[in-house]
């Protein structure tokens, strides 16, 4: 687990100031994964969104340590290439620091375009970690649907009328996609606990390979709630099974979260204005398939930690 003591002494490495809107849970994420990074030098790449043009708005930057905007499908690519020059410059003694690589995207750029990006560097090897901050939208560009964007949910491009009731398709599910290139960590985890992420990153900046890590993250203009419910939303994700909280080290997986009390999904889904059309009387049965998705991925899930001993 992570120690609140050593914590309190790492830098600061992302700055107050920067232009994400009020209750973005990508700001937290960007500043607790660098505050887990510790006093090791980062060099971090991410994809055009949300981070990237509210955090490096010319001139300025929320940054303190070396940062490189890549185009919005290739975030991965650009962190491989980075780490690539590393280690050849380390290996002819121009550089002597051990350096650590971060890249950021968000589920637009991660999930669906920038999916070929993210699999060629986690298939190449490359010692790397990719953080998905997953807000189930291209929010940056208009709240469009994405592969991340669940069932049921009203985007600009899946909205909701006479003929359809938001999306119509289950989203993807690319921590089981990242589980099957075999790499050495992938986790899933959540905005609104910081124990559980920052001891992640700190697990996934220590493996000798790629490792990657989907953070559930919040919008308040996606979503349509209230800006100070961020956190109590993602908890409740975890607590509803909506979003599992795990880790899959070498192939075992390990349920980090089990709820004292599985909690409806429908205690989700009431706060959010995207998500307020299936609580017609006409959409019931959205709401009853939403439901059964969970519990049978639930439980699949709750085997597959049982099947590696860890619960």
């Amino acid at each position: 687990m992570a120690n609140l003591k050593d914590l309190s002494k790492s830098p600061e490495r992302v700055t107050g100031g920067h232009r994400l809107c009020a209750g973005c849970g990508a700001g937290i994420v960007a500043r607790q994964a660098m505050i887990a990074a510790g006093n090791m030098p980062v060099v971090v790449s991410s994809a055009t969104g949300c981070l990237e043009v509210s955090t490096t708005v010319f001139p300025y930057t929320a940054w303190k340590n070396s940062f490189f905007h890549s185009a919005f499908e290739n975030s991965a690519a650009t962190c491989s290439g980075i780490e690539t020059a590393y280690k050849s410059l380390k290996k002819q003694g121009k550089i002597m620091e051990d350096i650590r690589f971060i890249a950021f995207g968000g589920d637009g750029g991660t999930y669906d375009i920038g999916l070929q990006s993210l699999s060629g560097a986690m298939e190449r090897g490359h010692r790397m970690l990719y953080i998905c901050y997953n807000n189930e939208a291209y929010m940056n560009t208009g709240i469009q649907r994405s592969g991340a964007t669940p069932l049921g949910a009203h985007t600009t491009t899946a909205p909701v009328g006479k003929v359809h009731q938001g999306k119509e398709q289950n989203k993807k599910d690319l921590t089981q996609i990242m589980v099957a290139h075999n790499i050495p960590y992938v986790a899933q985890t959540y905005v609104g606990n910081w124990n559980d992420f920052i001891t992640k990153v700190q697990k996934a900046l220590s493996v000798d390979g790629p490792s990657f890590i989907n953070i559930l993250t919040p919008c308040r203009l996606g979503w349509n709630y209230k800006s100070e419910d961020t956190m109590f939303l993602a908890r409740l994700a975890v607590e509803t099974c909506i979003w599992p909280s795990f880790e899959v080290e070498h192939g075992v997986y390990k349920l980090n979260i089990i709820p004292k009390e599985k909690k409806p999904v429908t205690e989700f889904l009431k706060l959010q204005g995207r998500f307020k059309h299936l609580f017609k009387l006409e959409n019931a049965l959205i709401l009853e398939i939403i439901q059964k998705n969970v519990d049978n991925n639930w439980e699949l899930l709750q085997r597959k930690a049982l099947a590696g001993c860890q619960i």
